[in-house]
């Protein structure tokens, strides 16, 4: 039975967690006091032994070996080996219990959308919650001890009412060599597919959201299945158990109080019993005794699953919901708060002060600035924003680059523009303002109606900025000189 306190650690209060400490039921105490005296009474024979058996000329040759089974102990990081493989059982632990089968959605989706208040939607609602309960049951005797002592044959399954004899007779008749926790869902899509068919639901739409809960249910006992199959690598258990073992192993022999090797020399102070090295015992071993208890939590031990109280709720809850509550509703009236625009529900004594926290409305809610920077101020977008932006890119867009034209490629009645390298100052001799830092071949028709065209004085100003490449255009004289020549073959 799990081990609940959570109501004794409501309130953080002076010594909240020292009262816990007197529990027996899932203590650590309980899991670890037979290590804890088998330890004890080996190192109590080992002091014994150097006390009384040994020779001075043997006493002294076992000061050398537990001085270096001492310094040994600090080579193995038993730290970082028990947190990380601890953190592990605990994350796996967890995911385990998230993997149990509820079927609170699946059962809400059949009461909502399998239709009937005659006996055979009775039946069909009973018998589709029920397929869903067997199939949790079958996989639960599978990983878990508990239930498996409860239901340890199909026998008692039946007597249990998850099944009925027809349904172990066709369930015993299907063989498969594997677990066949899955087929009370196939008889259950197999149902919802005649109750489609018989009219008791209503659309394809709902009998799709009855088939999505089915698979996300059957998906969970699947996920119980395999975390029972592939366990925790047994290498990296058998690392931690070592490791632990061989720690205390060290420091049975290295954590004796001996006598110093030299008459006269000071040795450390003789306290008969350990108290460090019982600490360190209780931690280490407890941590690695934390991790032996809930690395399998569908056994018997205090803080293992309760797995048969989840199928007494479970079977409980979702006939329920489906026959008694079936479209059994409460009348729909006004609420109590009908004419309030703001709802208050009522304190009692003990949580009225309660109502004099302001409510929490933002970290920043009760920033305030001074009245100069509440001030608004326009910004007036500038044509080189894009370019102050990307820097990089702005030096590759204003560079010239030879544009070549494919669709008037290899037309002989187009002159080529004349391609010249500005001299002098940055003054602009253009008729075209976009003739400035690139190379255009445009159609005839074009290029008329763009000789006229002023150079803008955006243009230049650009230009004063960027003093790259620059083209100047041909002048109408020469472009009327070599139109008649570019006519000829």
């Amino acid at each position: 039975m799990t081990v609940s306190y959570t109501l004794k650690v409501a309130n953080s209060r002076f010594g909240g967690f020292s009262k816990l400490l007197f529990r027996w039921k899932g203590s650590i105490y309980k899991l670890l006091y037979k290590e804890f005296i088998v330890f004890v009474m080996l190192y109590a024979l080992l002091s014994i032994v150097y006390r009384r058996l040994l020779t001075e000329e043997q006493k002294r040759l076992y000061t050398k070996v537990a001085q270096y089974c001492n310094r040994s102990t600090d080579l193995i990081p038993m730290s970082f080996v028990l947190g990380f493989y601890v953190t592990l059982i605990v994350n796996r632990w967890w995911a385990q219990y998230t993997s149990i089968p509820l079927p609170d959605q699946l059962m809400c989706v059949i009461s909502s959308n399998v239709h009937g208040k005659d006996e055979r939607g009775r039946i069909l609602r009973r018998t589709l919650v029920r397929y869903a309960n067997l199939s949790a049951v079958l996989i639960l005797r599978s990983v878990s001890t508990r239930v498996l002592k409860r239901f340890p044959t199909m026998d008692h399954v039946v007597e249990a009412g998850f099944m009925t004899q027809d349904e172990r007779k066709q369930f015993e008749s299907l063989y498969s060599d594997f677990n066949k926790y899955w087929i009370p869902c196939v008889w259950f899509t197999n149902l919802a597919a005649q109750a489609r068919r018989d009219g008791r639901i209503r659309d394809d739409v709902a009998l799709r959201l009855l088939m999505d809960e089915l698979n996300l249910y059957r998906a969970k006992c699947s996920m119980l299945f395999h975390y029972d199959w592939i366990s925790i690598p047994l290498v990296y258990t058998q690392v931690v158990t070592i490791a632990v073992y061989s720690f205390f192993a060290f420091c049975l022999i290295g954590r004796q109080f001996l006598e110093p090797l030299e008459p006269g020399q000071e040795g450390d102070l003789d306290m008969y019993i350990p108290l460090s090295t019982l600490l360190q015992f209780f931690f280490y071993a407890g941590w690695l005794k934390v991790a032996e208890q809930i690395i399998n939590p569908f056994g018997e031990d205090d803080d293992d699953f309760e797995t048969n109280k989840l199928i007494d709720r479970n079977l409980q809850v979702s006939l329920l919901s489906v026959d008694d509550m079936y479209q059994n509703l409460p009348p729909a009236t006004k609420d109590k708060y009908w004419n309030e625009s703001t709802a208050q529900p009522p304190y009692t004594i003990a949580t009225a002060a309660e109502t004099l926290k302001p409510s929490f409305l933002g970290s920043t809610f009760d920033m305030r600035m001074t009245e100069d920077m509440e001030q608004t101020q326009p910004v007036e977008a500038s044509p080189n924003m894009t370019r102050m932006q990307t820097p990089l890119l702005s030096r590759f867009l204003a560079a010239a680059s030879p544009a070549i034209s494919i669709k008037n490629f290899g037309r002989g009645g187009r002159a080529t523009p004349h391609l010249r390298r500005a001299r002098g100052d940055s003054t602009v001799h253009c008729e075209d303002p976009e003739a400035v830092g690139r190379i255009e071949e445009e159609e005839t028709e074009d290029e008329e109606s763009q000789r006229g065209s002023p150079c803008s004085p955006s243009a230049s100003d650009r230009q004063k900025e960027l003093p790259l490449i620059q083209v100047e255009a041909p002048s109408s004289e020469s472009i009327e000189a070599e139109q008649p020549q570019a006519g000829k073959p």
